[in-house]
């Protein structure tokens, strides 16, 4: 190729060129330019075209559009007609003179590939117009000239119209609740990118670049091998509720969940072109669906155990009781018990259950004036829950029973502390003022399961005392087991 010196060319050609930036401040203009809007370049370069040649009228936003359109997608556009009034010098009298031209915007790109620059060649076409306005006879008898720029004419009528459908296609595109993309080309070059696409990616601007730089992340991820394969096959490819790792604005990397399809885009030929993106970002759907099937699979589990812990209490209450109608009452008494604690896990969604509200609801049906209840707010997970649960049935049943609940006189100190030393919860469970008690001959139910629930279920300890005042024992359950304290300010 031989050395051309470009910028001598552009000097010489004898159509008006100038450049501008995408601020629309004139970058360089060629004489031709110079003559045909009586400005030097010392006179205009680094303002805007629009401040030298302000235009608020439909030829002014017309210009304005072009110049939008190519910056925005990358490709020529052309002004077949537009009339466009310029200021006068001074020295050539002043005041504004009526112009009308025909011109092409072509994008120029720099070192980086990013469109960065405009380029406009103008033709002024006033005199073939004059000649046009001042003929009066029907169009056929129009000279060559006036017949051309009524076609002209016509012609930027007709690129309107088109231009106006197209924009209401593109801003109905643009505001689509999926996400649309268009990729061009074997390196799938963006020329087109919706705002759902661009919220989707983190708000990166993604026009004029490849996929693999505009968006590096999806490398290794499986995506672009499907552009390749849609781009050299012509067949779609796609995907329900796939996994994909998109760097978010903060430029961190979120898990998203997306049901998209690529399809080949082609041209009048048949010939593959680029690829059409759509989809949508189902991320929070399956979210929920996986939470859903977690909470499942977790109801699941806990109904198994309930039964289970039902069929237990069923059989021993079953084989211990004297007869029928004491077995049905004891019964009853247990699953209240328990069906209380899982009230009160519901009103959690079985996370967690403060320790005080377990201890009301258990004891709730008893005299509160001969009640005394105190410790700090610890939170119990769902296991000790149902075993604290069903251990506070027992004691207040057999104080009710037998111990200081079942007369008039007895009381019931209940208290709870976290030992600072190992961390453990102990509850002091303590009767004064009933019958004198002693310690059974054997163990009855209540006893074995409140011995088999603390240290089989809690990993913990239940010791019994029976001191003349009154039966005590003590429920000690290690932090392990039992969750947390409540931070309470």
């Amino acid at each position: 190729m031989p050395n051309i010196d470009f910028k001598q060319l552009f000097h010489r050609l004898t159509s008006p060129y100038m450049i501008i930036d995408r601020q629309y401040r004139y970058v360089a203009v060629n004489p031709a330019y110079e003559r045909a809007v009586m400005r030097s370049l010392e006179e205009v370069e680094g303002l805007s075209l629009f401040d030298v040649f302000p235009n608020e009228g439909e030829s002014g936003h017309a210009l304005r559009a072009s110049f939008e359109r190519v910056f925005a997608t990358g490709e020529t556009d052309t002004i077949a007609y537009i009339p466009y009034d310029i200021p006068r010098p001074a020295s050539q009298g002043g005041g504004m003179e009526k112009r009308y031209w025909t011109a092409v915007h072509i994008p120029l790109t720099d070192d980086d590939g990013t469109i960065a620059y405009l380029l406009q060649n103008t033709v002024d076409v006033t005199d073939v117009v004059r000649l046009r306005e001042a003929a009066s006879l029907p169009y056929r008898s129009y000279s060559p000239e006036t017949q051309l720029v009524e076609r002209a004419r016509e012609a930027e009528s007709a690129h309107r119209s088109l231009l106006a459908e197209s924009a209401e296609f593109r801003r109905m595109f643009e505001q689509a609740p999926g996400f649309i993309a268009v990729l061009v080309g074997a390196d799938h070059v963006f020329t087109f990118a919706n705002d759902s696409y661009t919220r989707l990616i983190g708000g990166r601007q993604v026009i004029g670049k490849a996929v693999s730089e505009a968006l590096p992340e999806v490398a290794g991820q499986g995506f672009m091998e499907m552009l390749d394969h849609v781009y050299s096959t012509g067949e779609t490819r796609g995907g329900e509720g796939t996994r994909v790792l998109l760097q978010s604005s903060a430029g961190e990397l979120q898990e998203r969940y997306l049901d998209f399809s690529y399809d080949a885009v082609r041209n009048l030929d048949g010939e593959i072109t680029g690829v059409f993106v759509q989809g949508m970002d189902r991320t929070e759907a399956v979210k929920t669906l996986k939470h859903q099937r977690l909470l499942l699979d977790e109801l699941n589990h806990r109904v198994k155990n309930t039964l289970a812990t039902v069929q237990s209490i069923a059989a021993q209450t079953l084989r211990a009781a004297p007869d029928l109608a004491t077995a049905r009452k004891d019964f009853e008494g247990r699953l209240v018990a328990l069906s209380k604690a899982h009230n009160l896990l519901s009103q959690t969604a079985w996370d967690s259950t403060q320790m005080a509200s377990l201890v009301c609801h258990e004891l709730s049906h008893y005299d509160g004036t001969r009640i005394a209840a105190s410790g700090p707010a610890v939170v119990l997970n769902p296991k000790a829950t149902i075993a604290v649960a069903m251990v506070l049935h027992e004691l207040s049943t057999n104080a009710a029973k037998y111990g200081a609940l079942s007369g008039e006189e007895g009381r019931l100190d209940l208290s709870w502390r976290v030992d600072e030393t190992d961390g453990e919860l102990r509850v002091d469970w303590i009767e004064s003022g009933g019958p004198v008690v002693t310690a059974p001959s054997r163990s009855g139910f209540g006893s074995r399961m409140m011995s088999l629930v603390m240290r089989g279920e809690l990993n913990g300890a239940f010791e019994t005392r029976y001191e003349p005042h009154g039966f005590a024992c003590m429920l000690t359950i290690p932090y392990s087991s039992y969750g947390r304290i409540k931070h309470v300010d």
